[in-house]
This record gives C-alpha cells, structure tokens and sequence, in this order.
C-alpha cells in the first residue's frame, strides 16, 4: 500500500456511509468541499439497507406519544407483537427509558412533530432531486402508503389524519371497499385504511444509498472502505485513525448510527442511545397478485412492502443491547399474518437484522459538537432514518460551509444531551 494511501487530506471526512453519511458527504461535495466517505463496508450495507424503503411524509409523530401509555399494559408482558425487550437490558439503561417516557407526555409531541415535518420536508425534496440525478429514478414508485386497521378505527383513523391536515400532509380515509379498490389483490381483511398519498417509496432503500453514493464519487468524492478505530483532535484539524492508515481533516462528520457512541466515548461523550433492532424477511412474490405500495398492518404490527427482489416483511421493535443475539419470535408472529392479506411464495435469502439508533426524544442530532470544533454529529434518525437522511446531510453540510440549513434545527441540537 503507498503512502499516499496510508495517510490522506481532506476538508471534510465522513464516518458511516448509510443514507445519513452518504447524504452529507454528497452535500458537503456540492459546496466544493473536498470530502472523504469512510465506512467499514460498502454504502448502505448496514441499517439504510433493511428498512421498509418508505419515503413518508407522515412520520412526524414519534413512538413515544400519549397512546404510549394506553399500550403499556401489554407491552410489559413481552408477548406484544410490536415491542419486546430484555429486562436485563431495561435495568441497565433505566435512564434512557424513563426519559423516554416522559417525552410522551401531551406537552411534548407537537414540539417534536413540528422538528420532525421540517427534517421530513426537506428530505423528501431532495430525495426527489437526487434519485434522478443518481440514475435511479425508476426505483422510486409515487403510489403512497397505506395504514390499515382489520378493526373498525374509523375514528382513529379520522383522528390521525387530522393531525397530519394540521401540518399540510394530505391522506385518504378508506373504507372496505375503496381499499379493496386501491388493492385489488390483498384479501379484504382490512375495514378501515388511511392513505398517505403524499409518500413515495424505494424498491431497494439499499440500492438508492449505493446510487447516491455513485453520484458522491461523480462530483468529485472519495470512497475509502476501512475500520475506524479512533478518532482525535491534532491541533487546528482532525485526525481519523483507520485500519489501514489515517485521515487528516477539518471537520470530521459522526454519522455512524448505532455505532456513533462507541467513536465518541473516548472523547468524553456519553450519548444516551438506545437501538430499535428490527428483522425482516422477503419473500418471493406472486407476479399475478402483486402489491402495489407499502402496507402498515396497524394491529398485526408489521409492515410489507414490495422490493426487487420480492415482498419484504418487516417486523415490530425490540428493545435490547445492539449486538445481542438474533430472535426471530416477531418475525415469526408476523410472517403468517402477512401470508393472510398478499399471496406470497418461499423465502429469498435469510433473515435480516438491523439497529435503529434512537434518543429519549425520538429526535436525532444534528449539528456540531459542543466540546469540539469542527466535529459535526449526524446520528439517531430512529426507524425514519432512510426518510430523513438527505435533509440531515444538507444541514451537516451548510453548517460546516458557515450557512443556514434547509430547516429549522434548533430542536436536534446535539447540545441537549451532551
């Protein structure tokens, strides 16, 4: 390996090449930075993968809300679809739980909501830029996404659309029939739906990080695959020690996910992170009753979504360490309900496993770090981070460049917990 290699320079230096890292770097290069894109694997191998590929408009209310409360009952006989968790891991971490908690108090959500509709904003508008720009445009499917209730929640339904109306997001109530319409081949085991008609969708998340990412390397970016061991101030810049050498930089951008806090520990910070670990599983599809768009199964807690490689299957959360063992137990559970709405054949591949990494308030950091100049955080976009990576990228990138992001960020000022 040449010493060129070995030891390199950069303007900016950005750690994790999921959706959020990709973004900013890509951001970073359009204001004529010069950029380095560091990951241990290629772009969108990790958590950007395995999402359900929904570009939502609607996801501004967060999971720790009011009916939070109303769920507890259930949740904490661990047998609920939606959530299981480890005792031994709640113990451990009572902290970030009990805050958690208390950030679903009524006061908290519209606050949280108004954050969210801006980071979503502007995030759909640039993905809309940005996958035809990638060459990836035929990937992207405006059909919207469907909640469904097999209950009668008309009320519910007509509540939560009411909200979004409170923030401009458009939706559809559906009864029996207009959903037997809108899917014609599900079986009619849902009576009442809400239609998102202003959220697109993916068929490979995974894919798109990777044409973005293409797109990075076509202005100008650098790709560079290696293990981050460390990371360290060096007078007036950065040092980034690597695998494989190091990076001196400017500014250093933290957008690793899950694995954020281990980079940052050694430099003093405690990031107060829990990880929402998912599964899914594809399946093949049956090409004569194919689905047409995304459906949230809102009682049976799960999600199935068409991909390209088949109809992916997505489960609810589990709350335990990052790296703990895999449990299939919600996976299963779901798997034969979802057999009971779209016809659907044999497995393609294995089981999946990912760790969204969420903070009390369900809100990620953006922003520079309060002890250090120029280290920059991007991290804790939860279950909506492959909606809201692009938006979270620009800000990086804007405020690294000295001017004003594309939304409002006071509220994920990485300053309110560290």
């Amino acid at each position: 390996m040449s010493d060129n290699l070995r030891s390199q320079s950069a303007d900016v230096v950005v750690l994790g090449a999921g959706i959020v890292g990709v973004s900013a770097a890509y951001a970073a290069r359009q204001r004529g930075l010069s950029v380095i894109l560091v990951d241990r694997r290629e772009p969108g191998s990790e958590t950007s993968y395995g999402n359900a590929g929904i570009l939502s408009s609607g996801s501004i209310l967060p999971l720790n809300r009011p009916s939070l409360f109303g769920a507890l009952p259930n949740y904490l006989t661990n047998r609920h679809v939606a959530l299981r968790w480890d005792p031994a891991w709640a113990i451990g971490n009572i902290d970030w739980v009990v805050r958690f908690l208390a950030n679903a108090m009524p006061s908290r959500v519209k606050p949280r909501a108004t954050a969210l509709h801006g980071l979503i904003g502007a995030s759909l508008k640039l993905h809309r830029q940005w996958i035809v720009q990638a060459d990836a445009g035929g990937r992207i499917r405006e059909t919207g996404w469907l909640k469904a209730w097999r209950s009668d929640a008309m009320e519910a339904a007509k509540q939560e659309q009411a909200f979004l109306a409170e923030y401009g997001i458009v939706s559809e109530v559906l009864d029996r029939q207009a959903i037997s319409a809108l899917e014609p081949n599900i079986l009619p085991v849902y009576k009442v739906g809400l239609l998102h008609t202003q959220t697109a969708s993916v068929d490979s998340p995974g894919a798109v990080v990777k044409a973005y990412a293409r797109m990075f390397a076509g202005a100008g970016g650098e790709l560079r695959q290696s293990d981050i061991t460390a990371i360290s101030p060096d007078g007036e810049r950065w040092r980034v020690a690597l695998a494989d050498g190091a990076i001196a930089a400017r500014h250093v951008v933290v957008a690793l996910g899950p694995w954020s806090p281990d980079l940052l520990r050694p430099l003093g910070y405690r990031v107060p992170m829990a990880f929402e670990r998912g599964y899914h599983r594809e399946f093949m599809p049956n090409p004569a009753r194919s689905l047409l768009r995304p459906i949230h199964d809102a009682e049976g807690s799960f999600l199935m979504t068409p991909m390209e490689q088949g109809i992916r299957v997505t489960s609810g959360v589990e709350l335990t360490a990052r790296d703990a063992p895999s449990s299939f137990v919600q996976l299963d559970q779901v798997v034969p309900l979802a057999r009971g709405v779209v016809e659907f054949g044999e497995a393609v591949g294995d089981p999946w496993r990912g760790a969204r990494p969420t903070l009390p308030d369900s809100l990620p950091m953006i922003g520079p770090a309060p002890l250090h100049a120029g280290l920059w955080l991007a991290f804790g976009n939860q279950h909506i981070g492959f909606t809201t990576g692009p938006a979270t990228g620009a800000a990086i990138a804007a405020m690294i460049g000295g001017a004003a992001p594309p939304f409002d960020v006071t509220a994920f000022a990485p300053s309110r917990y560290l």
